[in-house]
């Protein structure tokens, strides 16, 4: 009797279903688990109604609902975005080390939400994602220009190393801001660190709707990006436009990126992690890379916020603190690897 070999696509959906139980059963613990005294037990006992109110702690209400489900589905949203958007610009670029972070997407963004503070009195929400949205298609027109120049093509490094220019062009201008409007330092500093923590269900409503485009128009674009990959020459004999192709990837990287950024602050490496777990599972459709991308940085975020929070009990440590310790090993790894292959 021989054993049944799965296809390509059978084995993307079977990835998916493991991906969504490894999903769910985080999600369950970032309700679960926390910083303060609300331990796990009470909390299960909430959940499934099998305990009064009356044997449970008095804020079990406030805890659970507005402070860990807006924490939970942040992470989710959060984490699903970078991770696509992550794959977007991998794709786009030909380029393993293409990263919102590393790209200075993030730090695009970061910009325009110091200047939507310092210069139109910006809060969280809406304004926020106004001007994140503004700076990360800064960011991303800088790097789908340096894709389109000789000298960074087929060449990893040398684009990352543009990237880190960027960035610290960008954190620059960022940084003269804020010297000379002090008032919004503080209002900066608890957001640029990275975390999830505090964030309110009004500013979910703001964001959500502007990641769940981004997402769709990416798998709609994911079999012309498929094409992209061949070559603009053979993308346009499949009957692909490249320029479309390239401003739609933009337009999905940009609202995802700067959503991400303009609820959880830039959130490093999130955007390498997802990608390269992703391409370990060998899907051959882009539409499965995606999701997997996206499902990997859901998870992955999920758990590197629950890590947050238990690390320094009672105190919390910014996600963006536990993804870089992940990240930063993988990223010297994937650079390594390039510069032997001589894509340097």
């Amino acid at each position: 009797m021989t054993a049944r070999v799965f296809s390509g696509a059978e084995q993307g959906a079977l990835l998916v279903v493991l991906a969504l139980l490894m999903l769910a059963l985080l999600m369950l613990a970032s309700l679960l688990l926390g910083a303060g005294e609300i331990g796990p037990a009470d909390s299960l006992r909430y959940l499934l109604g099998l305990a009064a109110p009356a044997q449970l702690p008095q804020d079990m209400a406030m805890v659970m609902w507005q402070m860990r489900l807006p924490r939970m589905l942040a992470a989710v949203l959060v984490g699903g975005a970078l991770g696509m958007a992550g794959m977007l610009l991998q794709t786009v670029t030909r380029n393993p080390l293409a990263e919102p972070g590393l790209l200075g997407v993030n730090a695009g963004a970061a910009l325009g939400v110091v200047i939507g503070i310092a210069c139109a009195g910006a809060d969280v929400g809406a304004g926020y994602l106004l001007w994140a949205l503004l700076g990360a298609t800064l960011g991303n027109g800088c790097v789908l220009l340096a894709t389109r120049l000789d000298q960074y093509v087929d060449a990893p490094l040398r684009l990352v190393l543009a990237g880190a220019a960027l960035s610290a062009t960008f954190h620059g201008l960022t940084s003269s801001i804020l010297l000379a409007q002090q008032s919004g330092y503080d209002q900066y500093r608890f957001w640029i660190m990275g975390s999830l923590s505090g964030i309110s269900p009004a500013a979910l409503g703001w964001v959500a709707p502007a990641i769940v485009t981004g997402a769709a128009l990416a798998l709609l674009l994911s079999r012309a990006l498929a094409a992209l990959q061949l070559g603009d020459d053979s993308a346009c004999a499949l009957g692909h436009r490249p320029a479309l192709v390239r401003t739609g990837i933009a337009c999905a990287a940009t609202l995802l990126t700067g959503s991400a950024v303009a609820l959880a602050g830039p959130i490093a490496f999130l955007g390498l992690l997802a990608p390269f777990l992703a391409r370990q599972c060998k899907c051959t459709t882009p539409a499965a890379r995606l999701l997997l991308a996206a499902l990997f940085g859901m998870a992955l975020l999920l758990a590197a916020d629950i890590a947050a929070r238990l690390l320094a009990r009672p105190f919390e440590t910014p996600a963006s603190v536990v993804t870089a310790l992940l990240g930063a090993p993988l990223l010297v790894w994937i650079a390594r690897r390039s510069s032997r292959e001589g894509l340097a």
